[in-house]
Formats: C-alpha cells, sequence, structure tokens
C-alpha cells in the first residue's frame, strides 16, 4: 500500500523546470514546469487571469477625464477629439476608423487660435486603456523635464478616444507642428497589459508611413522605465529637430541602458 501510494504521490508532484532561476529576470512565461503530463494547476490559472486582464486592457473605458486632469496640472492645455470609430467594437474591426479624425473633430482643430508649434503630443487610448491610465501623464511629465533646456514649444495636446498611430499626424498637421509625439496604449500581452508605446514622427501630414517613424515600446513600471523612455524620446526629438526626419534613417544612440535609473 505505502509504495503504489508513494507512486501516486510522485505522479502528482510538480516538477520545476530547470529555467526556474531565469524567471526573476523576465515577466516572458517560462519555467512553468509540470505535473505528470500536465501544467501545474497554478500556472493554468496564472495564463486565465493573465488572459482575462488583457481583455479588459483592451475593452475597460478610457478615462479621459483623468488624463486631462493630469495634463493641465502639468500647466498643458489640452483638448479631447474622437477618430472616425463610432465604438470599441467598430474600432477593433476597422482599424482604417482609428487612423482619422471626425471631420468636425478635425474642424476644431483646424479653428484653435494657436500659433505653429515644435512638438505636438498626442495622447490616446489604443489597444490599452490601461496603459494611458497608468503611464501617460508620467511620461510626458518626465519628458518635459528632459526637454526643459531645449526650449521647444508644446502645442495645445489632444487626447484621443479610439485613436490609433496615425491620426497623430492628422492632429499635429492641423497644429501646425513641427513633430509630432503620441503616446498610446499598445496591444496588451500575456505578461505585459499596461504597456505603453510613444512614436515620434518628423513634419508630420496625414499619409506619412510607418517607416517614417521611431517607436520607442513597453514604457511601464516593469519593462522599459518611464524616465529611461522619456530620456530617449527627448534624445530623439533633439535629433529629429536637428537633422530634419525620423523613422528608420535616425536611431537612437542615447547608450542609456534599462538599469540606468
Amino acid at each position: 500500500m505505502t509504495g503504489g501510494s508513494d507512486r501516486k504521490s510522485q505522479k502528482n508532484r510538480v516538477l520545476n523546470d530547470p529555467w526556474e532561476r531565469l524567471k526573476q529576470y523576465t515577466d516572458a512565461r517560462i519555467a512553468i514546469g509540470r505535473s505528470g503530463s500536465s501544467l501545474p494547476t497554478r500556472e493554468v490559472l496564472g495564463f486565465a487571469l493573465a488572459h482575462a486582464r488583457a481583455r479588459d486592457a483592451v475593452h475597460t473605458r478610457f478615462d479621459a477625464d483623468a488624463v486631462e486632469q493630469g495634463l493641465n496640472a502639468l500647466g498643458l492645455q489640452t483638448i479631447r477629439v474622437k477618430s472616425r470609430a463610432a465604438d470599441r467594437a467598430e474600432y477593433l474591426t476597422r482599424p482604417d476608423f482609428g487612423r482619422r479624425l471626425l471631420p468636425e473633430d478635425a474642424d476644431r482643430l483646424a479653428a484653435l487660435d494657436g500659433k505653429p508649434c515644435d512638438i505636438a503630443l498626442v495622447v490616446a487610448d489604443g489597444l490599452s486603456s490601461a496603459a494611458i491610465g497608468e503611464n501617460a501623464v508620467s511620461f510626458i511629465s518626465a519628458l518635459l523635464h528632459e526637454l526643459k533646456e531645449s526650449r521647444f514649444t508644446i502645442g495645445t495636446v489632444a487626447i484621443v478616444e479610439n485613436g490609433r498611430v496615425a491620426i497623430a499626424d492628422e492632429i499635429a498637421a492641423h497644429l501646425h507642428a513641427r513633430l509630432v509625439v503620441m503616446a498610446i496604449g499598445e496591444r496588451p500581452g500575456l505578461s505585459s497589459a499596461d504597456s505603453l508605446g510613444a512614436y515620434l514622427t518628423f513634419a508630420p501630414k496625414v499619409g506619412r508611413s510607418d517607416a517614417e517613424r521611431n517607436c520607442i515600446s513597453n514604457i511601464r513600471k516593469d519593462g522599459l522605465k518611464l524616465p529611461v523612455a522619456a530620456g530617449k524620446a527627448a534624445w530623439l526629438i533633439r535629433e529629429a529637430m536637428r537633422r530634419g526626419l525620423t523613422g528608420v534613417n535616425l536611431k537612437e544612440e542615447t547608450g542609456r541602458f534599462l538599469s540606468d535609473r
């Protein structure tokens, strides 16, 4: 009886993966171990929780009020606009609608009585409203700090509902900006539902391609730290203004690493 009981206990025991010690360096789903021929219960439940968080990040309502209040507290003027996607379902099924402004909001931007600016800032929910709520205002605050000696003028900040990256070009063109920086919620993964992306485009206008942009990705507490990301963005902005370009011909060369701060 004892021998049979021992064999059953050993069969149900969770066997750890040899890579277990590497888990401390990454949020990726590695070294999950096994229980017999199956995954351990904790990993099955953990996967289900991560999947639910990713879905929530996409579908949770964008709290534009909180973002606007945070940006106003930084001394920035803001304007709220929407893309041509009428709701979240249309946003997900018609990416082209998310790339263009509602005609009436385009008219509102064009009617703003503002001078041309060096930098237009755009904040959009993208595919993760959680990323915006967690990181957008703090990232912009850190970016303004990095740029304080550069004397660039900042235009009215546009807060976009159901926006995709390319909508920033249309917004910045209406604001007569030399360069646009967009902070947008990235597609959530199973280990990062709150990841922010920052996209920079020089001489923005409708029709710019992704090859003409620079992207800083995975900006979050457990990814690329906000101060480091802001430093990289500030370097790209200064070089873009000096060289008159962004995109594949502008390589980030700050030499600043993830562990610098």
